[in-house]
């Protein structure tokens, strides 16, 4: 028998060290890193704020649309530094659930039919790490937080219990990715972690 090779989902909010975390996860696991879409374009000179609403609805129901169809597709083993739930917490934080109760609907639906593709979902911590004015992300902490208590939610409403490893506490990323590697290798993926030192 041909063992399957892991499938794990960073998740939490902007400087949670979810692309350091997915890095040293690829290098201690061999995985690929199937990166956010949105960090490339605003590190290319993208300006998320030249969208119009309608347009920022499109972006985000685009971008879970393309991580789910990478989901289905890659059945190697990969790692992702923001989850279909992400693009669900993203457009229900920027309120588009008030515009379009039916396209919030199904946005959610196909983001949780998704998430069952993910042996191990890590959700990050927010308010840990501080986040710093690099134009890339809003060093605003309350923004932040308001986005990290819905993914939150999300996760503790969607993700099976058995697949969702919740990191508290503030930890050196070799220390998350130690925590997720022995987790995987024991065939544990749930619970609440401690991980810092």
């Amino acid at each position: 028998m041909i063992e399957r090779r892991p499938r794990i989902g960073i998740t939490g909010s902007a400087g949670t060290g979810k692309t350091s975390l997915a890095a040293t996860l690829s290098h201690l696991l061999g995985l690929p890193v199937r990166a956010e879409g949105m960090r490339d374009r605003l590190a290319a000179g993208f300006d998320p704020h030249s969208l119009s609403r309608d347009g920022h609805r499109r972006m985000i129901a685009g971008d879970a649309d393309d991580l789910a169809l990478d989901l289905a597709r890659d059945r190697g083993g990969l790692i992702t530094d923001r989850t279909p739930l992400d693009m669900a917490a993203f457009w229900l934080a920027n309120g588009f659930g008030v515009d379009d109760p039916a396209a919030t609907e199904a946005l959610l639906a196909r983001a949780v039919c998704a998430m069952a593709d993910y042996d191990l979902v890590v959700l990050l911590p927010w308010g840990e790490h501080p986040i710093a004015a690099d134009g890339i992300r809003s060093p605003n902490p309350w923004l932040q937080l308001h986005f990290q208590t819905v993914l939150e939610g999300l996760c503790h409403r969607y993700v099976a219990p058995r697949r969702l490893l919740t990191i508290t506490g503030k930890a050196p990323v070799t220390a998350v990715a130690s925590l997720v590697r022995d987790r995987m290798s024991a065939g544990v993926g749930a619970g609440r972690a401690d991980a810092s030192p």
